[in-house]
């Protein structure tokens, strides 16, 4: 496969994960019962000078990635800001907290078509009941709620974004610009434990390069919004503290295959990469808390058709 016709090593890097994944995979059970082909301890790097890091070999929806993370920035935890702007990607998980709470389960089960009826029914109400939002919309402590709201034990909150913000601008060599989302105090009271739990950032100059750990992959529906989300995030960041977005590296641990994926990678790989996105930044995004979602756009994103997958609950 050439790389100097398109410079896509985003695409490439993440054909060769999936291929590596098919070929060495070991079958394993898990949580939600579909079942994984894994491998454990892989890295991504990428150079977000080559273009914007978004999936060409199938489309990746660029607007759920841009709400999804505009919600974690916000330190968000609820679920109607998401399904009010026609983003559902978080809704399996506090619908089946529901059921399980309402004891129905048995009466609706996992995946079945009533299942997806009583879904929509469900985020339709979240959407219209603010009394019912507050109960059953609210994921608990996740991602950007532990960066922006991170409980210190004594009555008060630590704003870890922000912290990080304000050591790349006053002490760009400190190698403590890290912001966690792994609170082992609060994991039984999230709809999801986080994923992705720690990311730190590292300013050379005027660069500014990311560093992401993720314990958990799900290499065909996840990882390619994990790669453009906190590609999206450096770059964010970059504006705010006037540099220059460098690398965003992954760490991956347990990195898998949902068993009714395996199709859908196996065609994916057979795809040629296309010219990656150029990401496009109003000059209107110098304060974290005052980010407009019309000031991110991305231009010649033109990528093979979306290959449609189940997501696991």
């Amino acid at each position: 496969m050439s790389t100097t016709k398109v410079n896509n090593h985003v695409d490439i890097q993440y054909q060769l994960l999936l291929k590596d994944i098919l070929k060495n995979g070991t079958v394993s059970k898990d949580r939600t019962g579909t079942g994984t082909k894994k491998v454990f301890g892989r890295m991504l790097k990428f150079d977000l000078s080559a273009g914007f890091p978004l999936l060409t070999t199938k489309e990746v929806w660029f607007r759920g990635v841009k709400e999804e993370l505009l919600w974690f920035i916000k330190g968000e935890r609820n679920l109607r800001p998401l399904v009010t702007k026609g983003v559902n990607i978080w809704n399996e998980w506090p619908f089946q907290k529901y059921l399980e709470k309402n004891k129905l389960t048995k009466k609706y089960p996992k995946y079945s078509e009533i299942w997806k009826t009583k879904l929509n029914n469900f985020i339709e109400k979240i959407k219209i009941d603010e009394k019912f939002s507050q109960k059953w919309g609210d994921l608990g402590p996740v991602y950007g709620y532990q960066w922006r709201h991170w409980k210190d034990g004594k009555g008060k909150e630590i704003d870890q974004l922000k912290n990080a913000i304000t050591l790349i601008k006053k002490n760009p060599d400190s190698r403590r610009i890290i912001v966690n989302a792994w609170n082992a105090a609060n994991i039984e009271n999230v709809a999801l434990p986080p994923c992705h739990v720690l990311f730190q950032f590292q300013v050379v100059g005027q660069k500014l390069n990311l560093v992401m750990y993720q314990r958990s992959v799900d290499s065909f529906l996840g990882l390619p919004f994990n790669i453009a989300s906190y590609a999206l995030l450096t770059e964010i960041i970059a504006n705010i503290t006037d540099k220059v977005a460098g690398e965003v590296t992954m760490f991956l641990a347990d990195t898998h295959l949902y068993l009714n994926h395996l199709k859908q990678a196996k065609e994916q790989i057979k795809r040629k990469p296309k010219k990656l996105p150029k990401l496009i930044l109003k000059s209107t995004i110098k304060d974290i808390n005052h980010i407009s979602s019309d000031a991110i756009t991305i231009e010649g994103y033109k990528p093979h058709p979306s290959i449609k997958a189940e997501i696991s609950v």
